[in-house]
């Protein structure tokens, strides 16, 4: 199955639901899940409609980064070498068993696990995802590894790790890489092109939808749902625009 949605409700959610049948929650990643608010989300979507969530930044980015500042609660500095970078500390697996409880609230088939530039790859970071993935990957839920920064340059790293374990996939931006594993899951997520690896300002082309599509079909079918899921200021109408012309 194709998915086509947008990362976020950037109108309303009634309105959402009859344009789309999916949506990745951002709200989860600057604070920690609202479960009861998730559970009137899920309550109040067709049933038909299939909900992701993006992990809370505890679980992935350090307390310096400038995602912190948006945030309703911030961790005691004093605790800085304690959260983000997937690091196997008591506070980032608390962190992730809220995420847990979040997605399980929303019933959510899939947790966008994004880390930033700034996790890189080194031998200390692979360990991290590594250890990380080995205490986290259940089957309960799709867990997709967004890597950024230097990773992009060790596509062979990423599926390294990522083979190692049955739940876990690779996210990528299809129009700056391919998955480096092949699941039965596939999850596109869209931040522009142009210099650096997001673009948020971009409005995608008639050729850039059409090469979207052709990209999606190549995944399409073996009973694989394939997420394309746009994430740029225009995204509400690139992704109209681009299931038609995915049926065209």
């Amino acid at each position: 199955m194709i998915l086509v949605g947008c990362c976020g409700f950037s109108i309303s959610r009634s309105r959402y639901y009859t344009l789309f049948n999916t949506v990745e929650l951002q709200e989860t990643f600057y604070n920690p899940p609202d479960v009861d608010r998730l559970r009137r989300y899920r309550s109040e979507a067709p049933q038909h409609f299939i909900f992701t969530l993006k992990a809370w930044q505890a679980v992935t980015h350090p307390i310096d980064s400038p995602t912190w500042r948006r945030a309703r609660f911030v961790p005691d500095k004093t605790l800085s070498d304690r959260y983000g970078f997937l690091r196997p500390s008591r506070e980032v697996f608390e962190a992730w068993d809220v995420v847990v409880k979040g997605a399980r609230a929303l019933q959510a088939r899939v947790i966008v696990v994004q880390t930033p530039s700034s996790f890189g790859y080194s031998e200390e970071n692979r360990r991290n995802a590594i250890e990380f993935f080995s205490s986290v990957d259940t089957g309960e839920f799709a867990i997709g590894w967004e890597p950024r920064g230097t990773w992009l340059q060790n596509s062979d790293r990423v599926a390294e790790i990522v083979s190692k374990f049955r739940g876990v996939i690779h996210i990528t931006d299809p129009f700056k890489a391919l998955p480096a594993v092949d699941r039965e899951v596939v999850y596109f997520r869209l931040h522009g092109i142009g210099k650096g690896e997001v673009n948020y300002r971009y409005r995608y082309s008639d050729d850039d939808l059409r090469k979207l599509s052709e990209i999606a079909a190549r995944y399409h079918g073996w009973n694989r749902d394939v997420y394309i899921m746009f994430n740029n200021i225009y995204m509400v109408r690139d992704a109209q625009r681009f299931k038609s012309i995915h049926t065209q």
